[in-house]
């Protein structure tokens, strides 16, 4: 299978890539089929392996795609702040509770990492690390914390009445203080 890199995308399998976005923000990962696709574009399914040679390839895009888009977001959040962790966290959660179908389709099966544009996963968890001093393992923490408060969130698993947001805080403070105590001394931590 070919690597559908999105910036080598011809101008027609972007807006493949687009009215596939469209349909899975709006109904759902389980709508995203090559006849489904092609309805909405007005073309009949084969006419959409002439751009991207299968779903797969599709999916691969439009996961590309929104990592770019993650990584602009959490690039933005980390400038002119004191505290990039908090920043970092409420930008993650903010964009899976605005794109709720297009987070579950980037992280609830095994991700083609092979079939990516690449450094786009990288670009995107750059911010994190560079957060946390460099700590890779750190890092991958704070992400689990962030994926299991988000994923949990929006398949709606904590108790009625849970104060989310004082969760979040209190997870967020405990990285936040992990990152000060691995600061180095006199260092400015980040």
């Amino acid at each position: 299978m070919i690597s559908p890199r999105t910036e080598s995308l011809s101008p027609r399998a972007r807006e493949i890539v687009a009215a596939a976005r469209e349909l899975v923000e709006g109904e759902g990962c389980e709508a995203l089929t090559m006849r489904r696709l092609a309805d909405s574009l007005g073309i009949r399914a084969p006419s959409l392996y002439k751009h991207l040679p299968d779903k797969q390839a599709l999916e691969n895009a439009l996961i590309s795609s929104t990592f770019e888009e993650q990584a602009e977001l959490f690039e933005k959040a980390t400038v002119d702040t004191d505290d990039p962790i908090r920043a970092l966290g409420t930008a993650y959660r903010n964009f899976a509770r605005r794109h709720p179908h297009l987070y579950r389709l980037m992280t609830e099966r095994p991700l083609d990492r092979e079939h990516l544009t690449p450094d786009t996963e990288e670009r995107a968890a750059r911010p994190v690390v560079a957060a946390m001093g460099g700590d890779r393992d750190l890092a991958r923490a704070v992400w689990a914390f962030a994926h299991g408060m988000t994923i949990l969130e929006l398949n709606q698993r904590f108790p009625p009445g849970a104060d989310l947001d004082a969760a979040w805080n209190r997870g967020l403070d405990a990285f936040s203080a992990s990152r000060r105590a691995l600061a180095p001394p006199g260092g400015s931590g980040g």
